[in-house]
Parts: structure tokens; C-alpha cells; sequence
């Protein structure tokens, strides 16, 4: 999208591209993530600063935006959550099951769900 093109994009179209910017960055920072527990104490360091700032900044820039992300790893799974459980199939209707991993994040506004999120399941340790 060029400076020209954006003079004609809608308030909404504008939203839903921070959006799915803000996504892609926290995508990008589970990633980072994984990646920093793999090296060495001395190493990680300087990067695990870089990477707090880097979630510090986005959830800035989302909050100065009215939007937030929410996330529910680790919490018990409830079948009216605002989010798509990628396996809940693989499981019993008795099971109690915990969120094991966010895919996509919840995205919330002052009036509510903007996005819902995208889970796995596990079931909860009993």
C-alpha cells in the first residue's frame, strides 16, 4: 500500500489492519520466545531486555488504540470463551480442560471483543 492508497482507506479498514498487525507481532514474539530459551544465560540476556520491550511497545501501541490483547493460556477452558479451540474434538464432554496454548490472541476494545483468539487444549492435570 502506497502513501497515495492510504488516503482513501476507511477508519475500519485502518483498524482492522493494526489489528492484524498487532497479531502477527505477538505471533512473532511467542516465536522470539522460543527461541531465546534456547541460548545461554550470558547470550539471552541482552535479547530478553530487546524482547520486553518489544511486548512493552506493542501493548502501548494497542492500548493507545482502545485494544488490548487477552490471554488465556493456562486457564481453565470454557466452552463460551471468546475463542476457536483447534482440538476440543479430541476430548470427552466430562474432561476438564485447561487453555495449553494461544495461537492467535483475543483482542478486546473498551465495548468488547474485537477478534476472538484461537486455542489448544490439554486436559487439566488431576
Amino acid at each position: 500500500m502506497t502513501s497515495e492508497d492510504t488516503k482513501h482507506v476507511q477508519p475500519q479498514e485502518i483498524e482492522r489492519l493494526v489489528i492484524d498487525l498487532a497479531i502477527e507481532s505477538w505471533r512473532f514474539q511467542k516465536l522470539f520466545a522460543r527461541a531465546l530459551a534456547k541460548l545461554d544465560a550470558g547470550e539471552s540476556l541482552r535479547f530478553a531486555n530487546q524482547h520486553r520491550y518489544f511486548i512493552k511497545r506493542i501493548e502501548e501501541c494497542l492500548a493507545d488504540a482502545g485494544l488490548r490483547f487477552v490471554n488465556i493460556e493456562g486457564q481453565v477452558y470454557d466452552p463460551g470463551a471468546a475463542v476457536t479451540a483447534l482440538n476440543v474434538g479430541d476430548f470427552n464432554k466430562e474432561d476438564e480442560l485447561v487453555v495449553d496454548q494461544m495461537i492467535e490472541p483475543v483482542i478486546m476494545s473498551k465495548s468488547g471483543v474485537i477478534r476472538t483468539g484461537t486455542v489448544i487444549l490439554r486436559k487439566a492435570k488431576q
